[in-house]
């Protein structure tokens, strides 16, 4: 065992008596130790059931004949800090979790491991540490918020933000606001829409990390308890029988993630976060294969945020298991390992049927919509790419005229205080991976763009982030970023933008290259502390603005 370097022979007694202090005895100390990490904070509803969850996956690895070591590491939930300076910690949370994950684990020589987690950096942390770490594990998401009922209808937080507009925009009084915001979140548990944690936790069900069926059991659902005790068990089993997470994350694995986000038109952060979790993994990857899952498969999941059905909706009409066998019967699946030791469809045979009778899910030969949920666009505004938001869209192009914001604060004022027209193309830069620093999600722009009604009249570009819960015309992630002297930094008010979406192009007639000799770098806005020092580390949001293997980057004052 990993643990015997630590624990075992006369030269480790001071290492036996630190863990006599904390309550176990020859017998224990002597079992496999197996990490229990969680992600468990109380600042939100999204990882509030954890640390219970916790104590059921050790009650499973004791049951299996294990010894469970605890620990947490930190969560930002993004649902609060969007729109402040605070989600500049977010994407950067990724890493930091990732990373300690790694270090407490190969700290103490533990031999496996499960990860419980909960929201939208948590998830795709828990995946990289799993990939990095390649020792035997198993992650658990804690399941989705139930949603709330407002009027006869599912509401979810994304509601919230979309009031946020129709209020600025005098469409509801400060009370019909309240309602909405005491309604939308019931409970325990991440956002209930097919937003990024729920795209990120079927992800991990698609890549083999997690059995199928467990992620979409609800956080306050009677059968979590039991699902978190099998994980422990499973663990143990995946130590015996030397299973590792490499083994499970094959190309084939993460190719048919890519085509149940589009299947689901799931969050546009699930091709950043798998792009990632594939270089940790060691599995070639690039945004081409996001493009190709999304033009070949059709979205046939009715849910949030462009569609009507939440996630605890999903669960009961078969959850992942229902869509993941539409597909295969389509043949838009592959057969792949899973972390229980069968295979993909054999645990697909077996999943549960549906709980009740649901339109939810919809045959391949009557979809929803005839291809997924996103695309990638390349184009002289974006020569690394980028990826537009397809989602709740019915046209396929977009043409406006250019209204350049330096942040997501200045973009959001303008749209509270009616500067915005039909026929605007918002552009909001030096918000990417370095230049944010941290790629901030504009959630908080793009939904008062909703509420006040301008969703269809109006497109968006920029170099952070868009949330699972954004609709509309929508272009996020684009490369080169603005702060390392990508094309969107030389973009002007007024300056034509076009979106083709048939032509997978985003481009301007305006010249561009006239201007790039009296470009300067902006100053890093942060200058210490962990988001300077991502901001010098991080690459390209085009191969997921990864720290670990990246080469430095150095701040340039002009082109």
């Amino acid at each position: 065992m990993r643990s015997d370097t630590m624990k075992k022979g006369p030269d480790r007694a001071p290492a036996r008596a630190m863990m006599r202090a904390t309550g176990l005895d020859d017998d224990a100390i002597g079992k496999p130790l197996v990490a229990v990490v969680h992600t468990w904070s109380n600042v939100s509803p999204c990882n509030l059931n954890l640390r219970d969850l916790a104590n059921d996956v050790a009650d499973g690895i004791r049951a299996a004949g294990g010894t469970p070591i605890e620990f947490n590491t930190i969560a930002v939930t993004d649902g609060m800090a969007m729109g402040t300076p605070g989600m500049r910690a977010s994407l950067v949370s990724r890493e930091v979790i990732t990373d300690s994950i790694e270090l407490a684990v190969n700290g103490h020589c533990l031999d496996a491991m499960v990860v419980l987690c909960g929201c939208d950096k948590t998830i795709p942390a828990a995946a990289m540490a799993l990939a990095r770490l390649d020792i035997p594990g198993v992650a658990l998401y804690g399941g989705s918020i139930g949603h709330g009922t407002l009027g006869g209808k599912s509401i979810t937080v994304q509601d919230v933000f979309e009031a946020v507009g129709a209020h600025g925009a005098g469409k509801m009084s400060n009370a019909e606001l309240k309602q909405v915001e005491t309604r939308a979140c019931p409970g325990a548990g991440a956002c209930g829409g097919q937003y990024t944690a729920n795209t990120m936790a079927m992800i991990l069900t698609t890549l083999g990390l997690s059995p199928v069926g467990f992620n979409d059991v609800p956080a306050t659902h009677a059968d979590k308890p039991d699902v978190a005790r099998r994980c422990g068990a499973l663990a143990m089993a995946c130590l015996a029988q030397s299973r590792t997470p490499r083994q499970l994350m094959t190309r084939e694995a993460f190719i048919n993630a890519a085509r149940l986000v589009a299947a689901t038109a799931g969050s546009t952060n699930a091709a950043l976060h798998l792009l990632a979790i594939a270089h940790e993994a060691g599995v070639q990857l690039d945004l081409e294969d996001f493009n190709a899952a999304s033009e070949q498969t059709p979205v046939i999941a009715d849910l949030m945020p462009a569609g009507r059905y939440s996630a605890v909706e999903m669960f009961e009409a078969g959850g992942v298991a229902a869509i993941a066998n539409e597909l295969r019967r389509a043949g838009m699946l592959v057969d792949t390992p899973t972390v229980t030791g069968r295979s993909l469809f054999a645990e697909l045979d077996d999943a549960p049927p549906a709980q009740v009778a649901h339109d939810l899910v919809h045959s391949v030969d009557a979809p929803i919509k005839p291809r997924g949920g996103y695309a990638i666009l390349y184009g002289n505004l974006a020569p690394q790419g980028c990826i537009l938001k397809l989602a709740g869209l019915g046209q396929g192009g977009f043409t406006g005229t250019a209204r350049v914001f330096e942040s997501e604060e200045d973009a959001f004022a303008a749209v509270q205080n009616d500067r915005i027209q039909k026929g605007d193309f918002l552009v909001i830069r030096n918000e990417g991976p370095a230049g944010g620093p941290g790629m901030r999600e504009m959630l908080g722009v793009t939904a008062a763009l909703i509420g006040r009604g301008l969703g269809n009249d109006v497109a968006l570009m920029t170099d952070g982030r868009f949330s699972g819960a954004t609709r509309g015309f929508m272009v996020g992630h684009v490369a080169p970023e603005a702060a390392r002297g990508g094309p969107i930094a030389l973009l002007r008010d007024g300056d034509r933008i076009v979106i083709d979406s048939e032509a997978r192009t985003l481009s301007t007639d305006a010249d561009l290259d006239a201007r790039r000799e009296s470009w300067n770098a902006p100053p890093p806005k942060v200058t210490r502390g962990a988001l300077a020092k991502y901001a010098q580390l991080v690459g390209s949001a085009s191969v997921g603005a990864v720290t670990n293997g990246s080469t430095p980057y150095r701040w340039r004052t002009s082109a």
